[in-house]
């Protein structure tokens, strides 16, 4: 953010703490939280309603989000990039079929520089809780430096790839090797010629083990639950796609349509029917089951490479070097379990300890659990607490979007709101959502829009009868160890609907699902809003 922003931020606080501002009056209209790609569509969408009064504060140093914590050797998209972009804006740069991390947080860049978002945004700055005030009808958003802002609306735009989770292991602390978790890469280390061992098999270790394989004097890979791997049809973008996408009228939007219609044939088709209609699925998976075999050399391995559940359980992931990195001399694949870390390495289950320079942690993150979504509390109506009350009653939300007892609070990736696929078109439909209804009360002269409790409700039992009948809560995901379930043992990550219900139920709620008040106009404040 600028710095006249910043010192315009300030002054209001001071202000406001010294009894000479009206505390009914924001400091910020909104606070965005994340400038990821949440974050950054959420500005783009505030900005083109006309609602230029916000902020984007960020606790890393930089925008990008996800793709500016993953660095990792191999990070890269795993659907098609023609899917993996705003609809409104297409990269400058997209030099294959899927795009590597840095032109995907380059492009991240490109959208935010492009509408102004990046002019409002805050780096380095961590919130440590928010709470609604009822009195004012503001959210008073505290960060770890001790300011606290207050703001009309308040919206949580962090994704989902946000707090790493360790591996709860005896002996790490003792561990005097190096230790490191994909989403934190340090690029200083030399990772060449080092003894090697990669923590984790989902899809995040299957794009970093090969390259790691690559430098590694030896890499052995501990595997708790095996991933399913389908080929990776990655080519560079020959120079006449790209023109034809670029300049061409209405060829990227018809290629964006086949794609999006062939996730939603293949989720709404198959894994959302799989409780009715299980063939194509295990037909699927059969393929694949033959795949492994064809291309892992040794079938003892290739047998402990090849997933018992159910294709679909976990994400789908695609790769052509992953199943091949276990046929190197150098890699080693171990399905016993760890017991412990001793000060030099690991020790399996079977007693073999395996001595390690490195530990690399692709242990995924904390998502859909305690203390993890939201990552500060959220304290709403009568002192509510957020986070606790999901823990109690289970994570839920209003189109993946908004709760009860919660006003002025949006999610752009709250419980229920990603219909699996590309996680930047669940972020067209979640902002457009966001601003459709504050534009609604700022039309109605409101200062507080809620969620109504039947709207949420049902909202919530249509998603979990959907939930009921598709795969991934059925027995063939047992042991997949998928982070689709959570700790409840629901589906809270994916919406169990296509992209065409996620985008027609964002775009055409009932407005008057929402409840629209207006504070009184000689409300008494309130020096805590605790």
């Amino acid at each position: 953010m600028p710095a006249p922003a910043l010192t315009r931020l300030a002054e209001r606080h001071r202000e406001r703490t010294a009894g000479l501002g009206d505390p009914a009056i924001p400091d910020v209209e909104v606070v965005l939280v994340g400038a990821g790609f949440g974050g950054i569509g959420a500005g783009v969408e505030l900005g083109r309603a006309g609602f230029d009064d916000y902020v984007v504060i960020e606790k890393h140093e930089d925008l990008g989000g996800t793709w500016h914590i993953n660095t990792y050797p191999g990070v890269a998209v795993d659907i098609p990039s023609i899917y993996y972009s705003f609809s409104y804006l297409k990269p400058k740069v997209w030099s294959q079929m899927f795009a590597p991390g840095a032109e995907v947080k380059a492009y991240a860049r490109q959208v935010a520089t492009h509408f102004g978002v990046d002019r409002h945004m805050v780096f380095g700055t961590t919130i440590t809780e928010t709470v609604w005030d009822e009195p004012s009808q503001l959210w008073h958003t505290t960060t770890a430096d001790g300011i606290t802002i207050t703001s009309r609306y308040f919206v949580p735009a962090v994704g989902g790839i946000e707090v790493p989770k360790m591996p709860d292991i005896d002996g790490f602390d003792d561990y005097t090797g190096k230790i490191v978790h994909t989403s934190r890469w340090d690029h200083d280390f030399d990772y060449t010629g080092k003894q090697i061992g990669v923590i984790g098999t989902g899809a995040t270790a299957l794009q970093a083990i090969p390259e790691l394989a690559k430098n590694a004097a030896h890499l052995t890979v501990f595997q708790r639950t095996p991933i399913w791997v389908a080929p990776k049809p990655n080519f560079r973008i020959p120079a006449g796609v790209k023109t034809a996408l670029d300049r061409l009228p209405g060829v990227r939007p018809a290629v964006r349509g086949l794609v999006s219609a062939g996730i939603d044939a293949a989720l709404g088709g198959v894994a959302l029917a799989y409780g009715r209609r299980p063939e194509p699925i295990d037909g699927v998976t059969r393929l694949l089951r033959g795949w492994t075999g064809v291309v892992v050399k040794d079938p003892e391995v290739a047998a402990k490479l090849t997933p018992q559940y159910t294709f679909g359980c976990k994400r789908p992931s695609v790769s052509n070097a992953y199943l091949q990195a276990f046929n190197r001399d150098n890699v080693t694949l171990t399905t016993d379990s760890i017991t412990k870390v001793t000060p030099t390495g690991i020790v399996t289950a079977d007693g073999t300890e395996y001595e390690l320079d490195v530990i690399v942690c692709a242990t995924g993150f904390k998502i859909m659990e305690r203390g993890a979504t939201p990552p500060f509390p959220v304290i709403g109506r009568d002192g509510l607490d957020l986070g606790e009350w999901w823990h109690e009653n289970r994570f839920q939300a209003y189109q993946g979007v908004s709760i009860p007892r919660f006003p002025n609070l949006f999610f752009v990736t709250g419980p229920y709101a990603f219909a699996a696929g590309s996680y930047i078109a669940m972020i067209e439909c979640t902002t457009r959502h966001i601003v459709r209804a504050l534009a609604e009360a700022k039309r109605r002269g409101a200062t507080a829009v809620e969620i109504k409790q039947e709207p949420h409700d049902r909202y919530w039992h249509k998603v979990l009868d959907a939930h009921d009948k598709a795969l991934w809560l059925s027995g063939a995901c047992d042991d997949s160890n998928t982070y689709y379930i959570n700790y409840h043992g629901d589906g809270a990550v994916a919406r169990p609907t296509t992209h065409l219900d996620m985008w027609w139920g964002n775009k055409h709620f009932p407005l008057n699902d929402y409840r629209y008040e207006a504070r009184p106009a000689r409300a008494a404040m309130t020096g805590d809003p605790r």
